[in-house]
C-alpha cells in the first residue's frame, strides 16, 4: 500500500524543519500516541492506541528518523506489532521553501501489513491509512501554526 500528498506549512523551512522533529509535537501529532520515549538520537519507541476499524488495536511500535538532509528531507521509517497485526511503513518528507514564511511538505510513503489486519481488504486499509496520515498533517499544521503565534 503507498500514497503521496503535499500541504503548504505557514512558517518557513527552518522553523518547519525544527517543529517536525520535536518529539513532544510528534506525540501530540500522531494518532493514538499515549507514549513516546527517545531510545536513542532519532529513534523513538511509542505506544500507540488506534481506533479505527480493522486496525484497532494497541500496537507497540519504533519510530525511526533517518536519512536526514537538514532543513529539507528525512525518512521516517515505522514498524508496530499488536494484537491487530504488524505494520511496516516507511515515508519520505520533504519540505520544499515558498518564501520566509511559508513551506510546502511533500510526502510519500509505502506500508505493509501482516497478521489479522491483512485479512482486511486492501481498499480499506488504504482508506485507514490516508486518515492517519491526513489527521497527522492536519494536527501538524495546527500545532505549527500555534506554536507561531506563540514565538
Amino acid at each position: 500500500m503507498n500514497g503521496k500528498g503535499s500541504l503548504t506549512l505557514e512558517a518557513g523551512i527552518e522553523r518547519s524543519w525544527e517543529v517536525l522533529l520535536d518529539p513532544h509535537v510528534l506525540e501530540k501529532c500522531i494518532m493514538g500516541c499515549k507514549k513516546l520515549d527517545l531510545i536513542e538520537e532519532n529513534k523513538y519507541t511509542a505506544d500507540l492506541a488506534i481506533g479505527i476499524a480493522a486496525v484497532k488495536g494497541k500496537y507497540e511500535s519504533t519510530i525511526e528518523i533517518a536519512d536526514i538532509e537538514k532543513p529539507k528531507h528525512y525518512k521516517l521509517i515505522v514498524k508496530g506489532a499488536g494484537g491487530p497485526g504488524n505494520v511496516e511503513a516507511i515515508g519520505e518528507i520533504d519540505l520544499i521553501p515558498i518564501d520566509e514564511n511559508t513551506t510546502t511538505l511533500s510526502y510519500s510513503y509505502e506500508a505493509e501489513v501482516a497478521g489479522k489486519v491483512a485479512m482486511v481488504g486492501q481498499r480499506m486499509l488504504s482508506g485507514v491509512a490516508k486518515l492517519i496520515i491526513q489527521d497527522f498533517f492536519k494536527k501538524f499544521g495546527k500545532e505549527l501554526k500555534r506554536m507561531e503565534k506563540s514565538a
